[in-house]
């Protein structure tokens, strides 16, 4: 519907801008904790907190830790954390087999969460890539990236965290048909209120090196990843995605990276009203750190501005670094 507008002077918008009170009664988007997850990243060892050099303000935490910070979490009214593991070398091989452990580095942090902080929801990501020695989110075979014996690799690895306690399945592997094979065995395992959050519309994009220095993959790895993550010229291919996960089970859908996909973001979610969420990924979060640092940008304006961004383009929820600055700028607002 075209919006019907006075002719001035009868019509002044600025009357709507001039105080505080005045724009929070005629803001369109707002956020609010609520639309937060936390990723997380989890090392081995006891009361170990190691920044990450490539993201300002982001640590390597111990199980324990990451604990202590699933308690800060909730109380900042952030309803889910995302782990990620930080993996040493001597855990990964060719077959990846850590990466269904039951007592790995994510199940055991998964389980202590839960016992100590029962009403947060965690979130685990779904991948090879930390227990490769490839640094590929899938096995390689004489060159190539293979999708079948992968998908079987993965609905292991998803049972093994249903089995520890999660609450969300994160596939970030872009497989093909890994999606319904994880519903099927998690429906078949008896974990009918697991949900799974596929990263549905995963770019193959130059923003995701500080991640990977995170988890200890970018020595790792040996090629790009163009051949199974979606080529950035293409808008139509991830509609195409979004539904084939939608069909195959999934309850939400993401799109990664972030700022650089709103339009992406804006197109699923006015398409198919599912749950939709976008990761602001590492290099998003690195390069806002680094020109705050400089003095070139209001760090704190920029941040906020992006969320704001997300939530504007139709976003649900945002995956962000900055969850727990976000969160304590809204209670402190």
């Amino acid at each position: 519907m075209k919006p019907i507008i006075a002719p001035f002077p009868h019509a002044r918008p600025r009357r709507a801008r001039q105080s505080t009170a005045i724009r929070a009664l005629v803001r369109e988007t707002t956020v609010t904790s609520g639309d937060l997850i936390w990723p997380v990243f989890v090392r081995d060892g006891v009361n170990v907190e190691e920044p990450v050099p490539s993201m300002p303000g982001v640590m390597r935490r111990s199980v324990d830790r990451t604990v202590e910070a699933a308690k800060m979490a909730a109380d900042l009214g952030i309803p889910a954390i995302c782990l990620f593991p930080y993996t040493d070398p001597g855990q990964k091989n060719a077959d990846c087999t850590e990466a269904w452990n039951p007592d790995n580095l994510c199940n055991r942090a998964i389980r202590e969460i839960k016992d100590a902080v029962p009403g947060i929801a965690v979130m685990t990501d779904v991948a090879l890539d930390p227990y490769s020695i490839s640094g590929h989110d899938g096995f390689v075979e004489n060159g190539e990236v293979v999708n079948d014996r992968t998908v079987e690799a993965l609905v292991k690895m998803t049972l093994a965290q249903a089995e520890a306690g999660a609450d969300i399945i994160g596939p970030s592997d872009m497989m093909d048909g890994r999606v319904g094979a994880m519903r099927t065995a998690l429906e078949s395992g008896g974990h009918h209120n697991v949900m799974i959050m596929s990263y549905s519309a995963k770019y193959a994009s130059g923003y995701y090196g500080p991640f990977r220095d995170a988890i200890g993959a970018l020595g790792a790895l040996t090629r790009d990843k163009k051949t199974y993550q979606m080529d950035p010229g293409n808008s139509d291919e991830a509609l195409r995605m979004i539904e084939r996960d939608l069909t195959e089970g999934a309850d939400m859908v993401m799109v990664k990276p972030g700022l650089p996909y709103l339009d992406i973001c804006h197109r699923v979610k006015t398409s198919f009203g599912a749950p939709t969420y976008a990761y602001q990924v590492s290099g998003e979060y690195a390069m806002a750190r680094a020109a705050a640092a400089h003095g070139w940008v209001d760090g704190h304006q920029v941040m906020m501005e992006t969320i704001m961004a997300f939530k504007r383009a139709g976003c649900d929820g945002v995956l962000t670094y900055f969850a727990p600055d976000v969160a304590q700028a809204l209670q402190n607002a």
